[in-house]
C-alpha cells in the first residue's frame, strides 16, 4: 500500500509542476492573458471529463440536486475568484514569487477561523503564519520587476484561496463529495466566466490575438485543461488514502520542485533579498506542515 501512496504522490507532484509550467507558458510566453476564456476553457473541459468519468465509472459521482448545488454556490464563487485572480497574477509574477504570495492565504484562513469560528492557534503555527505574511509584505520592495497590478491580483487570489479553505473545512455537507464539489465549481465557473467574457473585453481582444491560430497556443490550452483534470484526480486519490496533512506535505514538495525547476524553463530576474523572502516563506510553510502533522 505504501508504494501505491508514494506513486500517487509522485503523480500528483508531476501533474502539479507540469500544470503550472503549462499555464505559465500560455500566459507569458504565448501572452494569451484572457482569463475568462483561458480559465473558462479549462473548467469546461474539466466538467466534461468529470461527467464522462462518472458515466464510465472511473470516479464516483451521484446525481447532484439543485439545492445541494446552490448551497455550495459561495464556495464556487470563491473558486472562480481564485482561478481568475490567480491567472492574472501568474501572468505578471515569477512562479517563486507567486507561491510566496499564495502562502499568505494561510493568514486569511487564520483570521477568518479566529474571527468567525473562534479557533485557537498554537504559538508555532502563529509564528509560521506571521513569517509568511512578513515575507509577502517585503517581497514587492525587492522584486526587480515590480508589477503593481500583478501583486493586486495576487492579493485577491490569496484571499479567495484562504476563504475557500475555511469554507471547505466548516461547510459540513453529506450531499457532495470532493469530486462533486469540484464538478459544481466547474459548472458555475463556466457559466460565470462565459457571462464575463464580453464585458471584460476578453472576447473581442482574443479574436484579434495575433497567435490565436498557432499550434503552440492550441497545444498549450489543450494540455492545461487535461493536466488540470489529471491533477484533480490525483489530489482526490491522494486525499482518500492519506490525511489532509500528508496532502499538504505533497503540495509543499510540489511547490518547491516547481520553484527550483522554473528558472531552467523561464527567464527570471531574481536578486538576493527576493530569494530570501521566498526562502523564509517556504521554510515557514514547512514548519506549518510539520506542526499540523505532529498535532494530529
Amino acid at each position: 500500500m505504501q508504494w501505491k501512496r508514494n506513486f500517487t504522490g509522485l503523480a500528483f507532484s508531476f501533474f502539479f509542476v507540469v500544470s503550472y509550467f503549462t499555464n505559465k507558458f500560455v500566459l507569458t510566453v504565448m501572452k494569451f492573458t484572457y482569463p475568462t476564456l483561458f480559465q473558462g476553457w479549462q473548467t469546461f473541459i474539466g466538467a466534461v471529463l468529470l461527467l464522462l468519468s462518472g458515466k464510465l465509472g472511473w470516479v464516483e459521482m451521484k446525481r447532484i440536486s439543485r439545492s445541494a448545488a446552490l448551497s455550495w454556490f459561495p464556495g464556487s464563487l470563491l473558486f472562480v475568484g481564485n482561478i481568475y485572480a490567480g491567472s492574472r497574477a501568474l501572468s505578471r509574477l515569477e512562479i517563486p514569487f507567486f507561491f510566496t504570495l499564495q502562502n499568505s492565504s494561510h493568514v486569511v484562513t487564520y483570521v477568518i477561523s479566529k474571527a468567525v469560528h473562534r479557533e485557537k492557534m498554537e504559538w508555532l503555527k502563529f509564528i509560521s503564519v506571521c513569517l509568511m505574511l512578513f515575507s509577502a509584505i517585503n517581497l514587492p520592495a525587492y522584486d526587480p520587476q515590480f508589477d503593481l497590478s500583478g501583486y493586486m491580483w495576487a492579493v485577491a487570489h490569496l484571499v479567495c484561496v484562504g476563504a475557500y479553505r475555511v469554507f471547505q473545512v466548516h461547510y459540513k455537507s453529506s450531499n457532495l463529495s470532493d469530486i462533486e464539489q469540484q464538478y459544481v465549481n466547474y459548472l458555475f465557473s463556466v457559466l460565470l466566466l462565459a457571462m464575463a467574457a464580453h464585458p471584460t473585453g476578453d472576447l473581442t481582444s482574443a479574436l484579434e490575438f495575433s497567435s490565436l491560430q498557432s499550434y503552440a497556443l492550441s497545444c498549450g490550452c489543450c494540455a492545461s485543461a487535461l493536466l488540470g483534470f489529471l491533477l484533480l484526480l490525483a489530489s482526490v486519490k491522494l486525499k482518500s488514502g492519506l490525511s489532509l496533512q500528508h496532502l499538504a506535505l505533497w503540495i509543499f514538495l510540489s511547490k518547491v520542485t516547481a520553484m527550483f525547476l522554473s528558472p531552467l524553463i523561464f527567464y527570471m530576474d531574481l536578486n538576493t533579498p527576493s530569494i530570501i523572502c521566498v526562502a523564509v516563506s517556504h521554510v515557514s510553510e514547512a514548519m506549518l506542515v510539520y506542526f499540523e502533522r505532529e498535532t494530529q
